[in-house]
């Protein structure tokens, strides 16, 4: 069986998903799951630009690396070359629907909490708000990480 291969999104590519992706490939290294692992936005806006200064300060903080991080905006393939397509909220998944080629491709699309005991939440968009704002979105992200890690390593 392949690899899995996970895109994580959110609205812009700056904020959580870059944080979710650097966290899920520090996590799933440790536990020595070979997986492929990238992120976008469903929006334009920030294509091409780095992860805001708040996400930047969070993953110094919490020993991530999203120093190569560019904001890129969700494409038609990603449903064929990803296995799992993984949106930061509600909002998100319809964006990331409207993006589906036609047959709607092999991606299994899912919101990231569903993997987390915060299953009816919404990963918080701290876009323009305060680190606690930062903080509690890291907590949200990584009360999912470990649960998508470990349904993957029963998948594959």
């Amino acid at each position: 069986m392949s690899k899995p291969r996970v895109l994580f999104v959110c609205l812009g590519n700056i904020c959580r998903s870059p944080i979710a992706e650097a966290l899920f490939r520090k996590r799933a290294a440790e536990a020595g799951l070979d997986v492929h692992v990238d992120s976008a936005g469903t929006g334009d806006w920030h294509v091409g630009e780095p992860p805001q200064p708040g996400s930047r300060k969070l993953a110094e903080t919490n020993g991530l690396d999203v120093s190569e991080a560019r904001a890129r905006q969700v494409r038609p393939d990603d449903f064929v070359d990803f296995t799992h397509i993984i949106a930061m909220d509600a909002e998100n998944i319809e964006a990331v629907k409207a993006y589906a080629p036609r047959g709607g491709g092999t991606a299994k699309v899912e919101r990231l909490l569903h993997y987390s005991p915060l299953a009816d939440e919404d990963v918080l968009d701290p876009y323009g708000m305060g680190d606690d704002a930062f903080e509690r979105m890291y907590g949200q992200i990584e009360s999912a990480v470990d649960g998508l890690i470990a349904e993957l390593r029963q998948a594959h």
